[in-house]
């Protein structure tokens, strides 16, 4: 399974607007500035993630866009499978019926847990806990602790 450039550029641009249009819009220009990202693709990919809900739009000279929920209720897996579909490292995995050996085969299993592990592993990791790793120099991926929760909000160890 390999991450498109869609989903990675969709993360980029949810980034920018979370961290950046807390009071007023931002402008797709100033989006592609920063994220050096064109204009054009920029447009083309908020298209899907205003339908999913996640951004809003104004036009208008002052116009832009907003992030339409909390970064904390937005997660890597909400992105990636708004800008991709449902993730999904065979096609076996989500279409049982693409295989005939479904029934018999014996690595199947291996492959859902693996699929299980992604998705599971994208839906632990949200907006928020990259925007805050961020802010403090960490990086989001070491912020998940072996117990499968973001470091800042992982029970003290004894």
């Amino acid at each position: 399974m390999k991450i498109s450039a869609r989903a990675r550029y969709g993360l980029r641009i949810m980034l920018d607007i979370a961290a950046n249009s807390r009071d007023f819009p931002r402008s797709i220009k100033d989006i592609a500035l920063s994220q050096q990202i064109s204009e054009k693709f920029i447009s083309q990919l908020v298209i899907p993630l205003r339908q999913a809900g996640y951004i809003r739009s104004t036009r208008g000279i002052q116009g832009g866009l907003q992030i339409s929920r909390k970064p904390e209720l937005i997660t890597l897996l909400n992105i990636v499978e708004t800008m991709e579909g449902p993730i999904s490292v065979l096609d076996c995995v989500s279409c049982t019926q693409v295989c005939p050996r479904q029934d018999i085969c014996r690595v199947s299993g291996i492959w859902g847990g693996l699929n299980a592990s992604i998705r599971e592993y994208l839906q632990r990791i949200t907006l928020k806990d990259i925007l805050e790793e961020t802010r403090t120099g960490g990086d989001a991926a070491t912020a998940i602790s072996e117990a499968g929760v973001p470091a800042q909000t992982a029970p003290p160890q004894p």
